[in-house]
């Protein structure tokens, strides 16, 4: 394609909260009764006062702090006007001209701006009928706006990842798609001379492979329409997953389409005046953020791969983090066993099996490992076993160490060479590898027991 793509993204992400934005109601994503958690002051009766919540704001602040990201010291509530069953008041509670962060970067992506505002309720469409669940309106709700920086769907995709697990470390949200929990929408235009195309909005954009796939077939759309010579229009569109496409949905609306104004019920937040809030206090909250976390995986010695599965997936990170504590000299291959044979089990046999793999027993047995008292076979069998039946992985171990006397290997050796008499020739005739073949026979007969290497020196020493 000759265009040149450019495309900025629109991420709301639930906050993990106990109560509402703006009042006392549980904020419960896995309630499965409807309008249950809901009261007055979310069902916008009249007389009913919002208020802010705290941890909320506290949330959008530790976020803006971990991307290095201007936080304000004066700001306030908007509200953003437009009538739709899903908004019970008329308007939503959110932020326009001062927003609680401005600026910082992700994943190498330049922000715009992150914000703070009141979800919306969630609608059912059954044939003709409309059903409306108010659970989840007025649950707070966190909007971050990439600068239009973005010029392949690769790393579209690659962000909104990197975004939901940021959220993760921080606790602020679980950010999971498929609930609803996080939501992408992709600003997309195409262009030949360097600037901006005309803008197509693709909303609500639930997993991450949908946002890559419809940023590709959104920026070949286009492409056809200009190539034709026709005008791409400035809309608003949704993706069909079954057939993976966009189609339009409305026109694209513009700022003032929502008649934005300060919100008169809710008081103007001068951050600074709170110290909980300070960017020092903020930046001491902050744990060890992803990317740090896998720059120093990596520069312990880790595959990239590697380093990016144990940042993504707490269980198999927690796991080599307390294991190679207790046995740093065998990080390396720690890392190597829990990323293919634990990890491949946990994928065959499901989780069950991993809470046998405790970090002591799994450092003990590497730490065999490394030294050569078990073989990578014996080691590969011994978290198998306890993976399946349990018990204790450094005790289980010791029946894979391997066999190191050379007495009791001379007596297997020379059974294989008086069994295999022609490879053994061979051998002595200058064929190396037919010495290979004589200590695999080695190990089978040792039941995998015997040290390769303590053959290899018997084997070579016997056929002189």
């Amino acid at each position: 394609m000759d265009y040149r793509l450019t495309v900025g993204l629109e991420i709301h992400a639930e906050l993990k909260t106990r109560t509402k934005m703006f009042c006392a109601c549980l904020n419960d994503p896995d309630e499965k009764e409807p309008n249950s958690n809901i009261c007055p002051v979310c069902m916008a009766h009249p007389g009913t006062l919002p208020v802010i919540n705290r941890e909320a704001v506290h949330k959008v602040l530790l976020v803006g702090a971990a991307v290095g990201g201007n936080l304000a010291d004066f700001t306030e509530f908007d509200r953003k006007n437009y009538f739709y069953p899903d908004i019970p008041k008329g308007y939503q509670i959110s932020q326009y001209k001062h927003p609680l962060v401005s600026g910082g970067n992700l994943a190498g992506v330049e922000l715009t701006r992150i914000h703070l505002e009141e979800d919306t309720a969630r609608s059912q469409h059954i044939g003709e009928t409309s059903l409306v669940d108010y659970n989840r309106a007025g649950v707070p709700l966190m909007e971050l706006v990439t600068e239009p920086v973005i010029h392949d769907a690769k790393t579209a995709g690659e962000f909104a990842r990197e975004l939901q697990l940021l959220l993760r470390y921080l606790g602020a949200g679980e950010a999971n798609m498929e609930k609803g929990e996080m939501r992408v929408e992709a600003n997309i235009s195409i262009s030949k001379d360097g600037n901006l195309g005309t803008k197509v909005e693709v909303k609500n954009l639930n997993s991450f492979r949908s946002v890559e796939r419809a940023i590709a077939f959104e920026a070949a759309r286009q492409a056809k329409l200009l190539d034709k010579g026709e005008q791409v229009v400035q809309e608003t569109r949704g993706w069909d997953e079954a057939k993976q496409e966009t189609f339009s949905q409305r026109k694209k609306e513009s700022s003032h389409d929502y008649r934005y104004f300060p919100d008169p019920d809710l008081p103007k937040l001068k951050i600074s005046e709170l110290p909980e809030f300070s960017a020092e206090a903020l930046k001491k909250e902050l744990p060890e953020l992803p990317l740090a976390k896998r720059e120093r995986y990596i520069s312990l010695g880790l595959k990239a791969e590697d380093a990016d599965m144990f940042v993504s997936d707490e269980r198999f990170g927690v796991l080599f983090e307390q294991a190679s504590k207790l046995a740093p000299d065998a990080a390396k291959s720690i890392a190597n066993y829990i990323a293919s044979d634990i990890a491949g089990l946990v994928s065959k046999s499901g989780d069950a099996g991993f809470a046998h793999i405790t970090p002591a027993g799994l450092a003990s047995l590497l730490v065999r490992t490394v030294n050569g008292e078990i073989s990578s076979r014996g080691t590969k069998d011994a978290i198998a076993e306890v993976f399946a039946n349990g018990g204790d992985l450094a005790e289980i171990s010791k029946k894979y160490i391997q066999q190191s006397d050379t007495g009791a290997l001379e007596t297997v050796a020379s059974k294989i060479i008086e069994a295999y008499p022609q490879v053994a020739a061979e051998y002595k005739s200058g064929k190396t590898a037919s010495l290979q073949f004589l200590i695999g026979q080695g190990m089978k007969e040792t039941k995998g027991s015997g040290n390769p290497a303590v053959l290899r020196e018997v084997f070579v020493k016997l056929l002189q």
